[in-house]
């Protein structure tokens, strides 16, 4: 029976980020597979037989064989309890994904081996960067054609300026893909497409041992020789304190899709990642091992069950124990919350759970009290955790109810949207809604789910703005400045937004009326 500090020591929450299609939904399967928490991996690309990803919860994510919402799946593995959180990878969600990496203590990024670095792993790399978050890398679908292993590991340091330092080694890729080679465990996994893999332990000669010649063929033999001989001698050591602050990357190699590779990632991944540590607040840090309880809010979900049309708070346990009945103060209003059900969970399958420890993801049902980045703790004293990242929205939409008598549902739809944070979403002077997004997938599920999930079908006009800045000076003084390349609209704060037509248009505002004080960001736990 494991006490209180073995029982978070063995948490593990971590997020899985990459560009679309770089295999990151089917590196999770395989993840759950092994976990025991899924019998079968489902390919997000399998479509005939209707098996979808388990992560992929949402019928448009199924549809359109991508996820488009963040997701949180648990499982057991070797004594370990880990939480996932499978991100969106598409550009679009990237807010979504922001605030996800607030709530983990690690991140495993994917990378194509093909196609190296992309677009959208710089901008998710820089997030876990400015956070200090460690970072273990899976270099993805060696079974295909790939680039050189040693340019795959360069491009960390060069476009990303990561040091890495590789645990696994590819031997050959394509057609001539034949395994990978444990550099920490000495031994070597052999590939053969659709059959078992073979492990051996090496001896103290290591790759040159004698035994390999047998398994392998004689060009991947010296390439796989000649490559470890590289790295002994100019490669990275390990270094588990450089690994903790993200600033070194423990690299791996496989295949997802092949299930080849993930549990000697797995296996490393659980040894070298970080326990649940100090989560920081506004004026100071709360420790896991903390008797009193506290966590926040990093996400919420409307109409996970569209049959109850519930809502569900994804909460991070930073400190404490959660039993099920316990009174909470919501840091927020100051308000007592009785947290009289609580839910683990599996994509969007629940369990009931009566208690949890810092280290767990829960979902609390919510019936519209609570927000995102909301603290809830029991101590005495206000306590607060870091305000979660928000980003102004690039794309503007006026939307209208198609069928004026579904107004209602309409509106029940557009704010509970808005509260999950998918969407921004603003009123002009004339109450009607105008929705800001950071892409035009956005716009595509938020009609989506309001037509399915609200019965509400919308006629959504795209407005030629894609500039927002919060403007803090009387509200009067405001209208008089201005003119027909700006929009005056309000938050759920009821507080004044300018939007401006381009940067052009605002920075020749800015020069023209000096005395408006805009901002880009304002805290929105305000």
């Amino acid at each position: 029976m494991k006490n209180r500090k073995e029982e978070i020591n063995s948490r593990r929450i971590f997020g899985i980020i990459s560009h679309p299609d770089a295999g990151k939904t089917t590196l999770t399967e395989k993840l759950l597979l092994h976990g025991g928490a899924i019998r079968e991996a489902g390919s997000v690309k399998a479509r005939r037989n209707s098996k979808f990803a388990t992560s992929d919860w949402m019928e448009i994510e199924k549809q359109r064989g991508i996820s488009v919402t963040s997701s949180v799946m648990q499982f057991e593995y070797d004594n370990k309890r880990i939480s996932i959180m499978d991100t969106p990878g598409h550009n679009d969600f990237g807010e979504d994904t922001y605030r996800i990496l607030t709530s983990v203590d690690s991140a495993v990024m994917v990378i194509d081996g093909a196609k190296g670095i992309e677009t959208q792993t710089k901008k998710l790399f820089k997030v876990c960067s400015m956070r200090g978050i460690p970072i273990f890398t899976f270099i993805n679908k060696l079974d295909r054609e790939a680039k050189d292993p040693f340019d795959l590991v360069q491009e960390l340091e060069d476009v990303l300026g990561l040091p890495s330092t590789p645990v696994t080694w590819p031997i050959g890729s394509g057609l001539n893909f034949q395994g990978i080679y444990d550099l920490l465990k000495n031994e070597v996994h052999l590939y053969k497409a659709g059959q078992e893999t073979e492990t051996i332990k090496l001896d103290e000669d290591g790759v040159f041992s004698p035994i390999l010649e047998e398994k392998l063929a004689g060009y991947n033999l010296q390439n796989l020789r000649d490559e470890v001989e590289l790295l002994q001698g100019a490669g990275n050591e390990f270094d588990k304190a450089l690994v903790d602050t993200g600033k070194l990357s423990p690299v791996f190699f496989g295949s997802a899709l092949a299930d080849f590779g993930v549990i000697p990632f797995l296996e490393h991944f659980l040894d070298m990642s970080p326990a649940p540590g100090k989560r920081k607040t506004t004026d100071g840090y709360v420790d896991p091992m903390d008797e009193e309880f506290s966590g926040f809010i990093f996400k919420i979900q409307a109409n996970m069950n569209p049959a109850h049309r519930d809502r569900l708070a994804f909460f991070r346990i930073c400190s404490g124990t959660f039993t099920r009945g316990m009174d909470v103060t919501l840091s927020r209003t100051g308000k007592t919350m009785r947290l009289s059900q609580a839910t683990e969970l599996m994509a969007n399958d629940r369990e009931n759970v009566e208690t949890a420890i810092a280290g767990d993801i829960i979902g609390i049902y919510d019936t519209g009290n609570y927000q995102i980045g909301d603290t809830l703790h029991v101590s005495k004293e206000p306590l607060f955790f870091e305000p979660l990242p928000t980003f102004p929205p690039e794309l503007f939409c006026l939307v209208t109810p198609k069928d004026t008598m579904k107004a209602k549902h309409f509106q029940k739809g557009v704010d509970q949207l808005a509260q999950e944070g998918a969407i921004q979403v603003y009123r002009n002077e004339y109450n009607e809604v105008v929705i800001g997004a950071v892409g035009q997938l956005q716009f595509e599920v938020f009609e989506y789910r309001l037509k399915n999930e609200y019965n509400a079908e919308v006629r959504m006009d795209h407005l030629d703005y894609s500039v927002a800045r919060w403007v803090t000076n009387d509200l009067e003084d405001v209208k008089k400045v201005l003119d027909t390349r700006t929009m005056l609209v309000f938050d759920h704060f009821q507080r004044p937004i300018i939007l401006f037509a381009n940067d052009f248009t605002l920075t020749y505002f800015k020069e023209k009326h000096p005395e408006i004080n805009l901002v880009e960001a304002l805290d929105l736990t305000e």
